[in-house]
């Protein structure tokens, strides 16, 4: 006789019992327990929001919770944002499965209860994460809702100019999250308004996470460098976090430079934040991480081409609450259109839905009247944030 498994139970972990949830999580990612990146890897936790699927009288999955902001489209600027026009997500982060646990429902099990808590809560009516392993998050809801490409800058990579570059200056300082938190912090700030998905660290701990520099990230590189583009009166206009990793080949000198993160306020910042890391003695290539599809970068390279750009994706967003997460944001022309939604995991948003609305504002109620279009609420967290659109995604049949 087959003994009846026990079924996963979540529970909120919270920072007493932060060393079991650290255990789990280096089990899930095959980290070393004993590493010396702990206090940094749970910078900016809300240990309020963590929590543990329990299975056997052990911990068997993590997962925890950001509370977040994220600016949404509205109809003031063609394919942007107002200003302000946030809607309050929840950042699904850490998520992770002991390996001796898998194939328990385990995940599931934290995904229903993440999703079920979030609605009951009834603040944020959207979830969003980055994932992993982009296989996983569709079943659950999630929708690919951006996309990025890297690119490799070889060194001295021509650029277009731009009109005012000539008047910024630069600093590299050695980064430090207590001297440059809060410089880095205003301009991303700055920078996120207006750009749907990019969103808040509002908390001291996600602005110190930014510029943590663990032995365990550098990957053989040198300590964590800050450049700041300053104006004319010493406003700081953009800025870079990158590292260097020195190589050499029989000819000479071939080194990375590669960019955690680039953030420019204008076409001048950006030329020249671009232009001075293509431009770093001993090295051979910048790496510049994940750029928007639209970043000013695609433009000012004489040869993108000779960038190798690669696409991957970026955001995935879940609509939690329907109703509340399509009334959040505006509509660049007007609309009045009711759809049919289907929601394995979440059954509050399985009905008919009218959205009505436009630049100025909209709303979104039940209906019982005739579907216009029937989608999974997968779809709708794809197109939400503009930047996938329902053509597209019903080309892919859904």
């Amino acid at each position: 006789m087959t003994a009846q498994r026990s079924a996963p139970h979540v529970v909120r972990l919270g920072q007493e019992r932060r060393d079991e949830w650290l255990s789990v999580d280096a089990w899930a990612w095959s980290a070393d327990p004993e590493r010396d990146d702990l206090e940094a890897t749970t910078l900016g936790f809300e240990w309020d929001r963590a929590f543990g699927a329990q299975l056997d009288g052990q911990v068997a999955g993590i997962y925890s919770v950001y509370t977040l902001r994220m600016p949404v489209p509205g109809g003031d600027e063609p394919g942007g944002a107002r200003p302000g026009a946030d809607v309050p997500t929840a950042g699904l982060t850490g998520v992770g499965v002991h390996p001796q646990y898998r194939r328990r429902g385990v995940l599931t099990a934290m995904m229903s209860h993440h999703l079920s808590s979030v609605h009951e809560a009834g603040v944020e009516p959207v979830s969003a994460l980055w994932a992993a392993e982009p296989g996983i998050y569709g079943r659950f809801g999630y929708g690919m809702a951006s996309r990025g490409q890297r690119f490799t800058l070889r060194r001295g990579a021509a650029m277009v100019d731009a009109p005012g570059a000539a008047e910024l200056s630069v600093r590299i300082e050695r980064a430090n999250g207590d001297t440059h938190a809060e410089v880095v912090a205003t301009c991303h700030e700055t920078a996120r308004r207006g750009r749907p998905g990019m969103v808040s660290r509002d908390s001291a701990g996600l602005r110190q996470r930014m510029l943590a520099d663990p032995k365990e990230w550098r990957e053989g590189g040198e300590p964590l460098k800050l450049m700041l583009v300053d104006d004319e009166v010493g406003h700081v206009r953009g800025y870079a976090l990158f590292r260097r990793k020195e190589h050499w080949e029989p000819t000479g000198p071939d080194g990375t430079a590669h960019v955690r993160e680039a953030v420019a306020l204008d076409a001048a910042s950006s030329r020249v934040l671009w232009g001075r890391l293509a431009d770093l003695d001993l090295m051979g290539r910048v790496e510049t991480g994940n750029r928007p599809l639209d970043d000013p970068l695609v433009h000012q390279l004489v040869d993108v081409r000779a960038a190798g750009s690669r696409v991957a994706d970026g955001i995935w967003v879940r609509l939690v609450d329907v109703g509340a997460a399509l009334a959040a944001r505006t509509y660049a022309s007007d609309v009045d259109v009711v759809l049919d939604v289907a929601d394995s995991t979440c059954a509050w948003n399985a009905r008919r839905w009218r959205l009505s609305g436009g630049p100025d504002g909209a709303t979104c109620e039940p209906t019982t009247d005739t579907a216009d279009l029937a989608m999974d609420v997968r779809a709708l967290g794809s197109a939400y944030l503009g930047g996938e659109t329902l053509r597209a995604l019903a080309g892919a049949g859904l």
